[in-house]
């Protein structure tokens, strides 16, 4: 299956294409940041909501589970730090909460559409992207009602805040694992990034100006995907190529998408990050960047791809009579990519972050820390 590429540069001789660029000189300088995802970026929602990861998660960085499924800190993570904002808290949470540098609405299973079975009695998180938009717009009521404790800093507080969205895997998966074929899932795929879209206008609505959206991962490359359907055609990399085909669809559609509602809000400037060409490379050349076995998860147990859906990371287990809990078998998770089959590792989503945030991958070519301001393109004929 092969994507047209409408980011490869055309030059015509007739007329010279100039970038003005408005925000070459000052960099942003966010009030707060405000997330929403699934568990690529959740720093805490599901498990405050219901059963939180057990050790060894957490293990890297904050020594103990930390609400974050991975051996230690997110993407989101370093994003916050890279403008000196504490870590995101997460909405659901109750207890040691900060919410005057944003929140995050992300939770681990989120879906963008209405998932098909939710926790309890199903794998998928009841805090779909619909519901996240409506916790966000609570938290707005909330906040005003409570300005004057100082909770957030003055009224522009939103409007100078920072957007950020990863969520999508979850859709796909969910047709995968309820047997819908390659060509189904793709077919779901417009109705899947329409439902994003209506979102990303909603939150509009209420004031948000800056929007930071990554596009869908290889899930092709993912143990889970690996080993749930291991006769799928791998690729050089030795990822399910079809899995990761309908990723790149997906991710086409995003595109697209996004292109729009920069017409549609004419004030937002959104920045689209191509999250699926970082991480694919991570399995495509690992030694070159220093990482190794990356379809293996680092904590897992059993088969090639060390994942098991009877036992995950953290669970307890018999084996030969003896209960014992799933840990982490690898010594050194930091030339790891996959944590627990599903979920990177920190040294992974260091990287990760690393090269999205100098604007190498994003459209248009804006780093992180520029993402306030928009680009505009002049034509000199």
């Amino acid at each position: 299956m092969e994507f047209p590429n409408p980011g490869k540069p055309i030059i015509i001789l007739s007329f010279l294409c100039l970038l003005s660029i408005t925000y070459a000189s000052r960099n942003c300088e966010f009030s707060a940041i405000f997330n929403f995802g699934d568990s690529n970026s959740d720093t805490g929602g599901l498990a405050a909501a219901f059963t939180p990861p057990n050790s060894p998660y957490g293990q890297t960085y904050f020594h103990m589970p930390a609400g974050r499924y991975s051996d230690g800190r997110l993407i989101i993570d370093f994003i916050a730090k890279s403008f000196n904002l504490p870590y995101l808290s997460a909405y659901l949470n109750s207890l040691g909460t900060n919410f005057k540098h944003g929140a995050n609405f992300a939770t681990a299973a989120s879906t963008i559409r209405l998932p098909t079975s939710i926790i309890p009695n199903g794998g998928f998180s009841p805090f779909y992207l619909d519901v996240q938009y409506q916790q966000f717009v609570q938290f707005i009521y909330r906040s005003k009602m409570i300005r004057e404790k100082q909770l957030i800093h003055d009224k522009d507080y939103f409007g100078r805040a920072l957007y950020t969205f990863d969520i999508g895997q979850n859709d796909l998966g969910a047709g995968f694992f309820g047997n819908l074929s390659v060509e189904e899932v793709n077919a779901s795929v417009p109705d899947i990034v329409n439902s994003f879209s209506v979102n990303v206008k909603n939150i509009y609505k209420l004031g948000a100006r800056s929007f930071w959206i990554h596009n869908t991962g290889p899930i092709g490359c993912l143990a889970y995907i690996l080993e749930n359907f291991p006769l799928a055609e791998k690729d050089s990399a030795g990822c399910a190529k079809a899995y990761n085909e309908v990723a790149q669809y997906f991710n086409f559609k995003l595109k697209e998408t996004i292109a729009q509602l920069r017409k549609d809000l004419p004030s937002a400037a959104i920045t689209h990050v191509d999250i699926y060409s970082v991480k694919y490379s991570l399995f495509n050349e690992p030694k070159k960047y220093g990482f190794e076995l990356p379809l293996v998860g680092c904590c897992g147990y059993g088969g090639i791809y060390n994942f098991s859906d009877v036992a995950g990371c953290g669970d307890r287990v018999i084996v030969n009579g003896s209960q014992i809990i799933v840990d982490s078998s690898c010594d050194r998770p930091s030339v790891r990519v996959e944590w627990d089959g599903i979920h990177y590792t920190e040294a992974a989503n260091r990287f990760i972050f690393n090269q999205i945030s100098t604007g190498a991958f994003s459209d248009p070519p804006i780093p992180l820390k520029m993402a306030c301001h928009k680009n505009t393109t002049v034509v000199d004929y």
